[in-house]
This record gives structure tokens, sequence and C-alpha cells, in this order.
């Protein structure tokens, strides 16, 4: 399993992100991500989780109203087939990872692919 975060991430973007991997990653459950209200001024977070277990199906290039930051974490192959799928479909710049014995978490800026 692998649970991704959105931050700076209207609703819309947030289900287009998701809508995306679910096309990549078909699974039964929700489709609408989960919410998180935090305190203070801090943005809202929307998280759902993908269990990548098989190749994923091609995506092609899909827009986003804004830019958005994706946390990605879990086990190295899965969140490996989800990036791939999130780069066929956006604009994906690495800002960061941290790897552990069996699991990564990998921070990315999404935005819309240019033609």
């Amino acid at each position: 399993m692998v649970t991704v975060s959105l931050t700076g991430a209207s609703q819309e973007d947030a289900v287009t992100v998701f809508d995306v991997l679910r096309t990549a990653f078909p699974a039964d459950g929700p489709s609408d991500p989960t919410r998180l209200y935090l305190s203070g001024d801090h943005p809202v977070v929307w998280t759902a989780e993908f269990d990548p277990t098989r190749e994923g199906v091609p995506t092609g290039p899909t827009s986003l109203q804004g830019e958005l930051k994706a946390t990605l974490q879990g086990g190295y192959v899965a969140v490996d087939r989800l990036c791939e799928a999130l780069d066929a479909a956006f604009t994906v710049d690495e800002e960061g990872t941290a790897s552990g014995d069996q699991e990564k978490e990998v921070d990315l800026q999404l935005r819309t692919k240019r033609q």
C-alpha cells in the first residue's frame, strides 16, 4: 500500500490526481479522497491509499488548476509505480526522498504538463 497526501490542492485538483491514480491502478474502494483539517494556518491535506500490486494502465496528460505538493509513502516498488503514473499525467519535480529498510517517502511537486 502507498499513502498519497496532497497539499496546496483544491478539491478538484485532489480528485484529478486521485482519479489518475485510480485509472492507472483500478481497485475497489471509496473514490473520494479524505480531507484532513489541520489547526492554525496549515493547508488542507487530502489523502488516499493505493495498492499498485501490478503494472499500471497508461494514462495521458491531465490538467490541474494549480500546482500542488504530493507525498508518497510505502514500499519501494509500489511508490515507484505511482511516481511513473504521475509522471505520465503531470510535470513532476522530485523535492526530496527519505528511505528506510522496507519503505520510502517521496516528496513531489505536480503541475500541468506542457505540450
